[in-house]
Order: structure tokens, then sequence, then C-alpha cells
């Protein structure tokens, strides 16, 4: 059979990269080296990569993450309260599998959104489905929903990610509505899904953040109670990042 018209009935069953992988074995000097077995396995190895990473791609296009951010680049190095040993567990995502939360807090700039998107993207490389909003977003989304009478169809979407990161949590004050929504979205993922929320505010300054005993209390006892919890310190890696891009491009200058 000829090759070009089996390239093509490849790329008809949507086999596109075992495909590729014919087509690159045409110019590999091994590959007549190679038994018919060794040919197949290569091929079928490079369309589950090929389609790993496809999935990867639209999982990360679902997510949304702020930040394009990899435990492979995540600074270790500087000191702003990165407990090693923590952040090897929750690399591991076990968290995930025992439908724990992450909370993470610490002042502006110092990496919060950085580690939990790290965390997420993590999450998506390990086939979860992730989605992420910023605390104002989420609110804004919410109030949409309610206008579309669609409240409940966008609440079930929430309840069924496998973790859903919400970023700047306690950034603005919530209406009573928005308290009652976050406590059903907490409610419905209690025991079942993951959440990762960062914050500047310390975990012990939420309830009067909240301030409403009641709901406070609620949303605190399916948040809090079985959650990791990181607290970064230090000044801003934003203002460090500036300074070394400044020392670095400022021109030299020789003694007189």
């Amino acid at each position: 059979m000829l090759i070009e018209p089996m390239i093509q009935q490849l790329h008809q069953l949507r086999l596109r990269g075992m495909a590729a992988a014919l087509e690159q074995s045409l110019y590999s000097a091994s590959h007549d080296a190679l038994t018919f077995e060794e040919r197949l396995g290569l091929m079928i190895q490079h369309e589950v990569t090929d389609r790993d990473a496809k999935r990867l791609a639209q999982r990360l296009r679902w997510a949304k993450l702020p930040q394009e951010a990899t435990f492979e680049d995540l600074d270790t190095r500087t000191s702003r309260g990165l407990d090693p040993k923590l952040i090897g567990t929750l690399g591991a995502l076990a968290w995930m599998r025992d439908k724990l939360n992450v909370l993470i807090t610490g002042p502006c700039g110092v990496g919060k959104s950085y580690v939990a998107s790290a965390l997420a993207h993590a999450a998506c490389r390990a086939d979860y489905s992730v989605r992420s909003y910023r605390m104002p977003r989420l609110i804004d989304e919410l109030v949409r929903q309610h206008a579309q009478a669609n409240r409940s169809a966008f609440l079930r979407q929430l309840a069924k990610v496998d973790l859903l990161y919400i970023d700047d949590f306690g950034l603005a004050p919530l209406s009573d509505q928005h308290k009652r929504d976050l406590l059903e979205i907490l409610d419905d993922r209690y025991d079942k899904k993951s959440t990762l929320i960062t914050s500047q505010l310390p975990v012990d300054q939420w309830h009067a953040y909240i301030d409403e005993p009641t709901l406070a209390d609620a949303i605190l006892d399916r948040l809090v109670h079985n959650s990791h919890r990181l607290a970064l310190k230090g000044g801003s890696m934003r203002k460090q990042k500036r300074v070394s891009v400044s020392v670095a491009e400022a021109p030299s200058t020789l003694p007189g």
C-alpha cells in the first residue's frame, strides 16, 4: 500500500499522531532497521503523546489560569514561607484525591497566584478539570447568571469541576446574595471536590470579612477545616524582578 494514501486515511480516522509518526519515520535512517512491531509501537506511542498534549491544552484553555506557572519554575530560593515538604505534598496532588482544599495567603506580590497557578497547572496535567476565577470576576459572573435566570445551571457547572480556583478572595465586600451564592458553591463541593483559594487576608480574618456570623460559620466550616494552609510572607516578588531588570539594563560605567 502506498504511504501517502495511508497517511490520509490515518488523518480521516483522526489518528493524527500516528500519521505524523509515519511521516517522520520515512526520513529516519533507522526506519528500515526496526521490526514491524517496533514501528507500530512508536506510532501508537506518538498517538498517545499527541492526544495527551491536546487534552492538556484543552484543559488549560478551559481553566483560564491567571498565570502561566509550573512547579518546575517555582522559585524556592527566595525566603517567603514556602515549606519544601508541604510544597512537595501539594505537588503530588494527594489533597485532590482526598477532596481537600488549599488556602494560600500572604501580602500583595509575594507570589500567591503563581504558586496557586502552578498547583492548578499540575492538576490539569494530571487530567483533572480546573476552572479559575478572580473573586471579582466570579461575582460578576454570578450577577450575570442571576440576570439570565441561569444561576442553577451555573452552580451545577461549578459543582462538577475537579478543582475550583478562586483568586483574590477578600478583595472586595460581598453582598448578602453573594455570600449565599458562595455558601452554596462550597456546600456543593464539600467532601466531593477540591477548592483552591488565594487571599491577602489571613485566614483568621475571613470570618470578620464575611461579616455575617451565621453565613461565615457555614462557609468557613466547609472551606477551612479540611484544608492545607500556606501562609507566604516577605516583600513583593514583582518589585524584586523590576529591580533585577533595572540593574541588568543599567549601562556600565568606567572609573574616571
